[in-house]
């Protein structure tokens, strides 16, 4: 029997494992296969410590090594933000599109491939495949900052109103997103379909350098939050007695939860249930304490998110499978397993 005080460490290694075995098999695994040693060697040689690799250098360097690093830096945002969230509205079923962000990046998503070629008609070539990415990042921020004004109550931030203010623009946000393909051609429709479902597809190395540009204050910042996130499951005034300054932690952590969030979707799309299951996971191995809970987060929301990428490409190769439709397979089952459960200890 494993000690309580063994088994975090212990877990965290296996994480850590987990982790590097699903890049390890991110870069090796394609419609072009390449063996783990062959792909040892094309890292040596990115590090300077061996000569160039040939075909499987270009594959590596080129395709798959982007790839993976924009999945880990997705999976383990989307993970961390979504055990932050649930710590904050102190909600199992909670995850980051309930403050409306998601949506508000699908629906700028959505207006710039529908209305680009009029909005932005006067930008260099160059430039124009940039504009569903910033049209997403602005649509989740400004979305955030909306829903973020109509919580705010004479007491301070209310996450209550939030959370019905989160539903409301969502709403809205769809009803608009139908209205845009509704009017869109055929082009645009199935661009805009295979968007909402997700993918890694586009990942390239200056996505990859914005991205983490946003993920790495993200990193750094949420985790020092671990404290003032278990003394909130206690409750706010509890938390107060504490010395913790909720308005302010709320306030931070609401508007890291959105920088992150609009980025990850504003690069890959629309992948589901990662903010929801994965903290679930993790506090069943680790316990509810976010001191482990955020790190372990992190890394397994990376390593599931490259193994299902890994999967979305393999399935079906050489063609590509949406990596939105797996996530949403594997995780709509546990959301109706969660619920089943917390209706029945309801009652």
């Amino acid at each position: 029997m494993i000690s309580p005080l063994r088994r975090g460490p212990l877990i965290m290694l296996l994480l850590v494992v987990l982790l590097a075995l699903a890049i390890m098999l991110s870069l090796g695994l394609g419609a072009v296969n390449i063996a783990p040693r062959d792909t040892l060697a094309v890292l040596g040689n990115l590090l300077g410590l061996v000569g160039p690799q040939g075909d499987a250098q270009v594959i590596v360097e080129q395709i798959r090594l982007p790839r993976t690093l924009m999945g880990l830096l997705v999976g383990s945002t989307l993970a961390l933000t979504g055990a932050v969230m649930q710590g904050l509205f102190r909600n199992p079923l909670a995850d980051p599109s309930l403050i409306g962000v998601s949506s508000g990046a699908a629906l700028g998503a959505a207006s710039v491939i529908v209305l680009g070629s009029w909005l932005f008609g006067g930008l260099p070539s160059a430039l124009f495949p940039y504009t569903t990415v910033v049209g997403a990042f602005g649509g989740g921020v400004m979305t955030t900052l909306l829903v973020y004004r109509l919580g705010q109550t004479a007491q301070g931030i209310s996450v209550a109103s939030m959370l019905l203010a989160g539903i409301a623009i969502a709403a809205i946000s769809g009803a608009l997103i139908g209205l845009l393909s509704y009017l869109a051609d055929d082009r645009m429709l199935r661009t805009l379909t295979f968007w909402n479902m997700g993918s890694l597809g586009s990942a390239n190395y200056p996505r990859v350098i914005a991205l983490t540009l946003c993920c790495a204050l993200i990193w750094w910042r949420l985790p020092q939050q671990a404290r003032a996130l278990n003394a909130l499951l206690l409750g706010e005034s509890e938390a107060r007695h504490l010395g913790v300054e909720v308005e302010r932690v709320k306030r931070e952590l609401i508007l890291l939860t959105a920088l992150g969030v609009g980025a990850c979707v504003a690069v890959a799309g629309l992948i589901g249930f990662v903010g929801l299951v994965v903290p679930h996971l993790i506090r069943l191995m680790l316990g509810v304490d976010h001191r482990q809970v955020l790190p372990g987060a992190m890394l397994l929301g990376g390593g599931l998110l490259l193994l299902a990428d890994v999967v979305a490409r393999t399935l079906i190769a050489p063609a590509e499978l949406p990596i939105g439709i797996l996530t949403a397979l594997l995780g709509a089952p546990f959301f109706l397993i969660l619920l089943l459960r917390s209706q029945r200890g309801v009652s």
